[in-house]
C-alpha cells in the first residue's frame, strides 16, 4: 500500500470508501452553511456538524485528535485555523472558517470553507473568493501537472492575478506558509505535504492512487502566524483577517475526483478546462 516515497496509494475501492467519508463532510459543512448567522456561538456550529456526522454513522476525525475537543475547527476573523468551538458569539461581518473531517470504515475525508457573515467588508468577501479560487486552481494543477509543486505554483499565480486585477483593493493577500495541505487516507494527515507556495523543489511525481488535501490559507496582510495559549488556535501576527478553503482529492488512472465535493468538482474544474474522472 505504501510506496518507496512513503505515500499511501489507494485502491479504487478504498477511494470509493473515502468518497463516502467525503460526502459526510460535505453534508456537515452544508448544514453549517445553511444555519450560520450572527448570534450563534461557534459551539452551536460544532453541534450542527456533530449531529450530521453521527446520523450518517460516521466518526468525527478531529474529536480527540491529539486531545482536540471539537468536531469542527471554527476560526473567526484573525484566526487562521484550528479555532476551538466554544461560547464565542458570531457577529455581523465576521469571517468564519469551518474545517471538518469524518471517518467511514477507517478512511478519512477532510474539507474546509469560509463564510463571510452579512454586513461584510467587501475585501473580506474578496479574500474568501480568492482563497477558494486558489484552492480550485491548485486542484486543477493535480490534473494538469506532473509534480506536486504545481499546486503551490497555481495557488500563488491565483493570488498574483487577483492583485494584478486590483480586486483586493491594493492589499497584498499573504499566503500562509506554516500550515499546508497533506496526504489523506487511513489517517487524516499523511505524507506528502502539499505546499501552497513555490519552491525550487518540484515535489513528488503525481501518480494514481494518491489522495491529497489541497488547502490554501490567505490573510489580508502578512503571512506569518502564531499559536495562542490554548495550543491550538492559529492567528495572524498582524491581526489581519484570514480565509481557509480545502477539499480532499483523489488522483485516478484517468484523472482526478474531488472526494469532498458533491459533484466531484465537475463544475469548478470544468471552468478550468479539467474533466473529472469516472468514479461513482
Amino acid at each position: 500500500m505504501f510506496g518507496r516515497d512513503k505515500v499511501e496509494y489507494k485502491t479504487p475501492e478504498q477511494v470509493r470508501t473515502m468518497r463516502r467519508a467525503g460526502l459526510v463532510v460535505a453534508d456537515a459543512l452544508e448544514a453549517v452553511r445553511a444555519q450560520v448567522r450572527p448570534g450563534l456561538t461557534t459551539a452551536d456550529l460544532d453541534a450542527i456538524a456533530a449531529e450530521v456526522i453521527r446520523e450518517a454513522g460516521a466518526t468525527a476525525s478531529f474529536l480527540g485528535y491529539y486531545g482536540y475537543p471539537g468536531t469542527l475547527c471554527v476560526s473567526v476573523n484573525d484566526e487562521v485555523v484550528h479555532g476551538i468551538p466554544g461560547p464565542r458569539l458570531l457577529e455581523p461581518g465576521d469571517v468564519v472558517s469551518v474545517d471538518c473531517g469524518a471517518i467511514v470504515e477507517g478512511w478519512h475525508g477532510d474539507s474546509a470553507m469560509t463564510v463571510v457573515l452579512p454586513e461584510a467588508d467587501p475585501l473580506d468577501v474578496e479574500l474568501s473568493r480568492t482563497t477558494e479560487d486558489a484552492m480550485w486552481a491548485g486542484i486543477a494543477a493535480l490534473a494538469k501537472g506532473e509534480r506536486l509543486g504545481a499546486v503551490g505554483e497555481a495557488v500563488e499565480d491565483t493570488v498574483d492575478a487577483a492583485e494584478a486585477a486590483g480586486a483586493n483593493g491594493g492589499v497584498r493577500f499573504g499566503v500562509v506558509q506554516e500550515y499546508v495541505g497533506h496526504g489523506i487516507g487511513s489517517e487524516m494527515h499523511q505524507p506528502p505535504d502539499v505546499l501552497n507556495y513555490r519552491t525550487r523543489d518540484r515535489g513528488l511525481r503525481l501518480k494514481p492512487g494518491m489522495c491529497l488535501a489541497v488547502e490554501p490559507m490567505l490573510a489580508r496582510g502578512g503571512r506569518t502566524t502564531q499559536v495562542l495559549e490554548d495550543d491550538w488556535t492559529v492567528v495572524t501576527d498582524d491581526g489581519s483577517r484570514a480565509a481557509h478553503w480545502e477539499h480532499s482529492v483523489a488522483i485516478l488512472p484517468d484523472g482526478i475526483w474531488v472526494l469532498t465535493a458533491r459533484d466531484g468538482g465537475a463544475e469548478r474544474l470544468g471552468a478550468l478546462g479539467v474533466q473529472i474522472a469516472p468514479l461513482d
